[in-house]
């Protein structure tokens, strides 16, 4: 396996990898309050990886699986403590969070069964959705669920996670920073055209 640079970017996610189990378990012990705090923490974090690793240059291959592996990480006790804590704001608008919960599930799933690993695609809609999300996750634990908020974000994420799935459907092998649609049709354009 290849070292891990302990760059700032890949420290904040190695951090939000290990925090896991300590935060999953404080929401397991129904610990509401820690577990806001924490998650918090790792929200803030989240985004701060991928403005650092951008603004400093910092990118790389294994930083950016290392992060999609802490995303997910920090989306298992986002969505374990709107199951534990937030039920009741969520149980009128079950149908869309679960459409919106599937459809990130079926991502995750689709590449390992593809590709043996998680997606680290990094799509520009996934980067602004992850966004959305993690405030909108932030100011659900805070301050409470907002309906036209919660819509929003469902609508985004959902159509960020079909985009995701059509490229995982027409590559061949992961790619990272792939960008967007647009970008990998134009990138399969010209590798058809320097083929030809």
């Amino acid at each position: 396996m290849k070292k891990i640079p302990l760059n700032l970017p890949n420290i904040l996610s190695l951090y939000r990898l290990a925090s896991f189990p300590f935060v999953l378990t404080i929401e397991l012990l129904r610990m509401e309050k820690l577990f806001v705090w924490l998650i918090c923490i790792n929200l803030v974090t989240d985004i701060l990886d991928g403005l650092i690793a951008r603004a400093f240059n910092m990118k790389t291959e294994i930083g950016a699986k290392l992060d999609s592996i802490a995303d997910d990480a920090t989306y298992i006790l986002v969505f374990t403590g709107i199951f534990l804590f937030k039920w009741a704001d969520f149980r009128p608008h079950a149908f869309s969070f679960f459409t919106f919960f599937g459809l990130f599930l079926f991502c995750n799933l689709l590449s390992v069964i593809k590709f043996g690993r998680f997606p680290s695609l990094h799509l520009y809609s996934w980067k602004v959705c992850g966004y959305v999300q993690g405030f909108f996750f932030f100011t659900l634990f805070v301050f409470g669920f907002n309906t036209s908020f919660y819509y929003f974000m469902v609508i985004s994420g959902t159509l960020a996670f079909i985009e995701n799935i059509i490229i995982q459907l027409m590559i061949r092998k992961m790619i990272s920073n792939a960008k967007g649609l647009y970008w990998v049709i134009g990138r399969r354009k010209e590798e058809k055209n320097g083929l030809a």
